[in-house]
């Protein structure tokens, strides 16, 4: 039977939340494991290049900058132990974390599990990310300035990228797949007032092309049914993103699939907290994540200090 580790605080997910949350939490005094997938990255380790980061003036790579703050916590001493975690169940007053690999018991647990960009799933999207195709206009649009690009989506997320990117590229189409926009009246009189972005309506992209960048979107048009290529050079994908919480969503508060917490990052059950893109935000970022991660390790202290 395989063993219980039994910790005061376990962190779920090593993205840059997760490591934050493990430097804060060994400073603290506190035991603790990381518990993560593989090697720790999450969506940072997967940007291209990170210019809004503090600290770095000529940007730096989403690899480099989990590689660094990998070894940083690993300095502190934060314990990295790969595993799954599939569900969490209340014992006494502490938490059970079940996985395959052996459960965990934790007084508290810092929820850090990130959340995924949905993708398209048509050919050349895979091939091409980070060769102009993108899921954060925010950090990768700099790289497009003056160029021709698309946006795909008709929600708030997708009408912010395309206003921002308006300010930065030749020109922004925006592809929908409905005859309306789904984003806020407001985001959408600003998109019909901004002259470089021009919506295609009732469009789905079908294909993007490019060997070593993007050259053309393929679309297809819902209503007509015909299929017509735009030659752009960056397409960045807003459709949403699918938070990684399905292990915790009988267990606390979830707004559209997102962990609800409180400015403490304190979630609907005691000792369970939550930080970065798995959490209920405005803003996805990295810089974001760790603000979270920093408060969400003090309100975990706190907790456990309590209970000693």
């Amino acid at each position: 039977m395989p063993e219980v580790k039994d910790h005061e605080v376990v962190i779920v997910g090593g993205g840059a939340a997760g490591l934050t949350a493990g430097m804060y939490a060994i400073r603290y005094g506190l035991d603790l494991a990381l518990l993560t997938l593989g090697a720790p990255g999450g969506q940072t380790a997967t940007a291209t290049t990170i210019e809004n980061f503090p600290g770095f003036p000529e940007g730096i790579s989403g690899a480099e900058l989990i590689m660094r703050l990998t070894q940083q916590a690993e300095n502190f001493g934060v314990v990295f132990e790969s595993a799954e975690v599939r569900r969490i169940t209340r014992e006494g007053q502490r938490w059970r974390l079940h996985c395959d690999e052996g459960d965990y018991l934790a007084t508290a647990v810092i929820l850090a599990a990130g959340a995924s960009p949905q993708r398209l799933k048509v050919p050349g999207e895979r091939d091409l990310f980070g060769k102009g195709v993108s899921y954060c206009a925010t950090c990768d649009g700099f790289f497009y300035r003056g160029e021709t690009v698309a946006v795909i989506g008709g929600g708030n997320t997708a009408i912010e990228e395309a206003l921002y990117l308006a300010d930065i590229a030749e020109k922004v189409y925006v592809i929908h797949r409905r005859d309306e926009l789904r984003a806020d009246d407001i985001l959408a009189e600003r998109a019909f007032a901004t002259a470089k972005i021009r919506i295609v309506w009732d469009t789905i992209p079908a294909e993007i092309h490019g060997s070593d960048a993007v050259t053309a979107l393929v679309l297809h048009n819902k209503k007509t049914q015909e299929d017509f290529e735009l030659a752009v050079t960056g397409v960045f994908v807003a459709i949403g993103y699918n938070p990684n919480t399905g292990f915790v969503s009988d267990l606390v508060e979830l707004k559209d699939g997102f962990i609800v917490t409180d400015q403490r990052m304190r979630t609907s059950q005691p000792g369970l907290f939550a930080a970065g893109d798995v959490r209920d935000t405005p803003l996805r970022q990295v810089t974001t994540a760790v603000g979270d991660a920093a408060i969400a390790a003090d309100s975990a202290y706190r907790y456990v200090a309590q209970r000693r």
